[in-house]
Parts: structure tokens; sequence; C-alpha cells
């Protein structure tokens, strides 16, 4: 018995083990190695998590970085095209300022004598106003000068200062009625235009445009008809002085003219 207890006894002996039999393995090592890995492992996991929330706060950052970009461009557009559309007004009122200084000298002008002949204001208009009125054209009384409106749309293609084929008989009944009636009366040729934005095409403001047509109705009445370039001189009124409202397409119509302004004073 104390022999098999002996034998019994040296069977926890690793270096004992029995023929045949697997070796013997340390579990308490293999435990520390698996603890290593696993501690590894999620030491990885976690910089794999802060990788991926830096990541993200990065794409969030990009993001609220390219929106602000946006807005920047946008403000800098806006910028540029208020600073156009300054440009646009200071040319149309240049372009009023020189027509206002040649209407200034026209008018002073025609007080001078020309030919030994001292030259004198024509205060007679109302009756002349009536005489032009019965042939159909437009005539407005204002103040000590008489308007006769013409509509734009009668004279010229949209947004330009292109006469159409149809405005040349306008234009010589208007012709017709200057050298019946007011042939020596000073005349101010006016354009005006509505409040529509200019989008592409030949002109980048109203007044510009206002120019060109009125210089087309100038050219209308001399070359064609005959009539002194001295007689005339043009004013750009571009949107100013609108005869109705700009909110509807009646008025807008209405608004779109060229304006023969009647002065008491002779050339």
């Amino acid at each position: 018995m104390t022999v098999v207890a002996s034998f019994t006894g040296c069977t926890g002996n690793p270096y004992l083990t029995a023929p045949g039999s697997p070796p013997w393995q340390n579990n308490n090592g293999v435990a520390a190695t698996a603890d290593a890995s696993a501690a590894q492992i999620a030491e990885l996991n976690r910089r794999v998590r802060l990788l991926d929330d830096n990541n993200r706060q990065l794409h969030t950052q990009l993001a609220q970085s390219e929106q602000q970009s946006q807005v920047y461009r946008d403000e800098l557009n806006l910028v540029r095209q208020q600073l156009s559309d300054t440009a646009n007004k200071l040319d149309g009122a240049m372009l009023a300022a020189n027509d206002a200084a040649q209407k200034f000298q026209g008018l002073q002008a025609s007080t001078q004598t020309r030919g030994g002949a001292t030259l004198r204001a024509n205060t007679n208009l109302s009756q002349l106003a009536a005489q032009v009125a019965a042939t159909g054209l437009t005539v407005l009384p204002d103040g000590d000068t008489i308007r006769i409106i013409l509509p734009a749309d009668q004279l010229f293609q949209p947004g330009s200062a292109t006469l159409e084929p149809a405005s040349a008989a306008v234009m010589d009944a208007v012709a017709a009625q200057v050298r019946a009636v007011l042939p020596r009366q000073k005349i101010a040729i006016e354009g005006y235009t509505d409040n529509a934005p200019m989008y592409g095409g030949k002109f980048s403001s109203s007044h510009q445009l206002a120019a060109a047509q009125a210089n087309s109705v100038l050219e209308m009445l001399t070359r064609r008809a005959g009539l002194p370039e001295a007689q005339f001189f043009t004013i750009a009124q571009g949107t100013n002085h609108p005869r109705a409202d700009n909110n509807s397409p009646q008025g807008r119509a209405q608004n779109r003219r060229v304006e023969l302004v009647v002065y008491p004073d002779t050339f």
C-alpha cells in the first residue's frame, strides 16, 4: 500500500509522464499569453475607434469649411455685382450730366443771335400743340413746353435701338409736323425705359439703351427727313420719371417711350 501510494503521488510530477502521453503544458503561462493578447487587441480596438472619431471630426470640419468658403464666394460675387451696378449707374449719371450740359448749351444758344437776327421765344406753343395733336400724335402740355409721346414699342425691336420697318411711317409723320408747325422750335429728344433688368445684349444699363434710342430718333429726323441737326439735342432719362406703374406689363409698355420736348425757344 505504501508503494502504491508512492507511485500515485508521482503521477503529478511533470517530469514523470507516461510513455506516449502528450507533453505537459504550463496552463499558467498560456493564460498569461492570452491575457496579454487580449489586452493588445483591446488597445488596438481603442485606437481604431479613436481614429474613426478623429476621421468623422475631420470630415465634419471639412464640410463646414466648404460651406463657409461657399458663403465667402457668394458674398464676393454679390460685391462684384454691386460694383458692376454702381459702375453702370455712374456711366448713366455721366451720360445724363453730359446730356443736361448739352441741353443747357442748346437753350443758351437759342437766345443768341444768328445771322444778325435776335432769336426770341415762341410763347404760342398751346396753339402749336393743338395743331400737332390734331394729326393723331399724343401731345401733353408740360409747363412752358409740350411733349410729343412716341411709344418705343412702335419704333424699336425689344430691348434694342434698332428701328422696326414700321417706324418709318411714324417718324415721317412726326417730321412732317415738325417741318410744318414747329420749324423753328428747339426740341429735345428724351429716351425712357421701364425698370426691367438688362440681361445680355448690347446695352448694360437702361441709360445706355435710352441714349441709343434717342440717337436713333435723331438720325431719323435729320438724315432721313432732312430736318436741321441744330434744332435737336438728346437726353437719356433711363428709368427716370415713369408715366405708369412698372408692376404691370401695360405700365412698363407706357414707360418705354421717346418724348420730343418742344421748347418755347427758337433756333
